[in-house]
């Protein structure tokens, strides 16, 4: 190689090192603008049926609820298919932040009061920050204020105390398939028998098809480990259709679960499909700003 080659090689070292810096800067800056996006609307609201869903109430918001069930249809036409009978509980949550939810109900079934707070762990994202499942936490206690069937007998107010705690994690595949599991335990400080467990070990399940942009289909089973309850009692299985206008969601659906609260449609479940013990129901969903997004923090 002659000098001429020489000196042409060495003009080129910095040129090159320099290329090589303005692809690294031009890296930094995509990386900087890079963005996480969020998962939402895996489902339309924080329930699935029964079940808490992965979703949070948004933060400053009010979500007012009306569940309501009919009787079983096997009552048959003297009792208008169930239509005669009905239970309903009215509820209140509200969006504490983006991730945190508290919430509060009664329900003419059992004259039982509830409340929970839900926490979302890990939110599902893309981007810049990678989570692949949503996780979230829920704490649940519910009151029986039913008179007692003996009130001469010593009656403990602790008889009265239920306690709820579970996992939810799920995923939302695309935005037409969200999918869930949600361990529970379920306390229960009196049961029936001795052979009841005071601790009820239940594995749920959920999913959610989107039809199009206001329709959409849930299904939820609940099973229930052996040998915790009474041979009268059954798993959980609830289908239903999300209907969505505006500001309100309509849920129609059928579950063989009279209660609307944890305790009672895990553990307290006596209706069976293959018999006709099935409630046909709905809940509504309507939510109320209550803190403006600008003013709210999480």
């Amino acid at each position: 190689m002659n000098w001429r080659n020489w000196i042409l090689l060495l003009a080129l070292v910095p040129v090159q090192y320099h290329l090589r810096a303005q692809d690294a800067d031009l890296l930094s800056l995509l990386d900087d603008q890079e963005v996480t996006e969020y998962a939402t609307a895996a489902f339309k609201t924080n329930r699935v049926i029964n079940l808490h869903s992965l979703e949070s109430t948004a933060g400053g918001v009010l979500d007012f609820k009306i569940n309501h069930r009919f009787g079983f249809i096997n009552g048959g036409a003297y009792e208008f298919f169930g239509l005669d009978n009905a239970m309903m509980r009215l509820g209140f949550d509200y969006g504490i932040t983006d991730r945190l939810t508290a919430g509060i109900g009664r329900s003419s079934f059992q004259k039982a009061f509830d409340g929970f707070l839900k926490y979302k762990i890990l939110r599902q994202s893309s981007g810049k920050k990678v989570m692949p499942v949503t996780l979230a936490m829920v704490a649940a206690g519910s009151l029986n204020s039913v008179k007692w069937a003996d009130p001469t007998r010593e009656n403990y107010f602790s008889s009265r105390l239920f306690y709820t705690y579970q996992l939810i994690v799920g995923r939302k595949f695309s935005d037409r398939l969200s999918l869930q599991l949600s361990p529970t335990v379920v306390h229960r400080n009196l049961v029936a028998t001795r052979a009841e467990k005071n601790d009820v070990l239940a594995l749920g399940a959920a999913g959610r098809v989107k039809l199009t942009n206001r329709l959409a289909i849930n299904a939820e089973y609940i099973y229930v480990l052996p040998n915790q309850l009474g041979p009268d009692y059954h798993n959980s299985l609830s289908l239903g259709i999300d209907i969505e206008t505006g500001g309100h969601v309509f849920q129609l659906h059928f579950t063989n679960s009279t209660s609307m609260i944890e305790k009672g449609f895990i553990t307290e479940t006596v209706g069976q499909w293959q018999k006709g013990g099935i409630h046909f129901g709905f809940n509504v969903s309507r939510v109320f700003t209550i803190v403006s997004p600008s003013r709210h923090k999480e």
